[in-house]
């Protein structure tokens, strides 16, 4: 049971492991709108401008790694209390896990070069949060389980566990210690929270391409940016000649006083 565990301090006696990050995954939404921006370009090593975005390491995006627990919650889940065959809800809720957790992925890689793309991706994987929140929701209702609230002394101590652990290493030992209520609401728990963290994000991405624009906008400001480093180092170049020109017929000139040209 979920009271045997002491989740206010996880690497505790009869809890598991505390390795996870501290504190929520989340992007607060800016108010108003500052107006169009130039697209930040960014450089390789050797100076040469980038038209691709910086990419996101998806694996450290805390929401992704809720969405690892849910997943790997989600398919022992189905195991335990599921049936094994003629119930198509199994599939399901494992693939609305599995479609969450590759489509933030998919999304935050493909973002490096297309911002519609990432926005499509991290929409679906929203989406596919969403309806597995609903089966498991379902399965409390159907089966007279209670959801737990906010006034449950459960709810707040299974939250604040959530909330501050985001790696499913964190969840390991606990979860086959867990029965199906408990389970449950953990996970009803997490798909609120990666929901929470995924439309903050989604609203920062889309702020980002609203104000920036797009690969092609990238494309031309890293395109100008380079043409104009080239131009500062042509005109750098050609002082360096005209020094030289310079240099060369100041010398040649001391050669003939000294009568030796």
């Amino acid at each position: 049971m979920i009271n045997d565990f002491n989740f206010n301090n996880p690497g505790s006696p009869g809890s598991p492991g505390g390795s996870g990050n501290s504190g929520y995954s989340g992007f607060s939404g800016q108010s108003g709108y500052s107006g169009r921006k130039q697209p930040v370009v960014r450089h390789y090593s050797d100076g040469v401008t980038s038209a691709l975005r910086k990419p996101v390491v998806y694996t450290e995006l805390r929401f992704y790694q809720r969405s690892d627990v849910l997943y790997q919650l989600t398919r022992e889940f189905c195991s335990r209390y599921l049936p094994k065959y003629g119930d198509r809800t199994v599939d399901q809720m494992v693939q609305a896990a599995r479609s969450t957790k590759q489509n933030i992925a998919e999304g935050s890689s493909d973002g490096q070069t297309s911002a519609e793309t990432e926005l499509k991706l991290l929409g679906i994987a929203r989406g596919s949060n969403k309806e597995l929140l609903e089966d498991y929701l379902d399965y409390l209702k159907r089966h007279h389980l209670a959801e737990w609230h906010g006034n449950n002394p459960r709810f707040e101590q299974l939250h604040d566990f959530c909330r501050h652990h985001s790696m499913y290493a964190d969840y390991s030992l606990l979860l086959p210690k867990m029965n199906d209520e408990e389970l449950a609401n953990m996970a009803v728990c997490l798909c609120h929270q990666v929901d929470s963290a995924l439309t903050k994000y989604i609203e920062k991405k889309d702020r980002e391409f609203t104000t920036e624009g797009g690969i092609r906008e990238r494309m031309t400001a890293a395109r100008l940016e380079q043409r104009g480093s080239q131009k500062e180092l042509i005109a750098q170049q050609r002082k360096e000649i005209e020094y030289l020109r310079a240099e060369v017929a100041r010398l040649k000139d001391k050669l003939r006083q000294a009568g030796i040209e």
